[in-house]
């Protein structure tokens, strides 16, 4: 049986994007990654998040508006995927992980939805790391 990360993938897809110097990127929809990209653009990373309707297609797209700064540098600097199908993570508020010493964030899913390790802190649950933003 063929396992497919796709929260992985969708962030490989941003990752190439900002390499690429492109303005947007779209990713397969799943209500997972809808969460993980509505997160980033909450905290500043990206610019626009929103589902789009493909015609003729059964499936829908997320696309994703990159933001850069005046000198054409993006606003995210790296993101890396923790979790996996392979080898999953979990951390409990004690132990949950701070990115850069709390410049960067940790994307948590936890009992009460996808947050960030503050938002997590702050309600003192903990969860699954999905993957590191800086």
């Amino acid at each position: 049986m063929s396992v497919h990360d796709t929260i992985g993938d969708a962030l490989t897809m941003v990752r190439n994007g900002m390499m690429a110097k492109k303005s947007a990127v779209e990713v397969p929809f799943s209500g997972k990654i809808f969460n993980v990209m509505k997160i980033l653009k909450d905290e500043g990373f990206v610019e626009n998040v929103r589902k789009v309707e493909v015609k003729g297609r059964r499936f829908s797209r997320i696309k994703i508006v990159l933001k850069y700064d005046d000198s054409q540098k993006c606003a995210i600097d790296g993101i890396k995927r923790i979790s996996k199908p392979g080898l999953r993570v979990y951390t409990t508020v004690e132990t949950m992980p701070r990115v850069l010493n709390g410049l960067g964030i940790a994307i948590i899913s936890t009992q009460k939805g996808m947050i960030t390790d503050k938002k997590a802190r702050a309600m003192q649950v903990g969860g699954e790391v999905v993957c590191y933003v800086w």
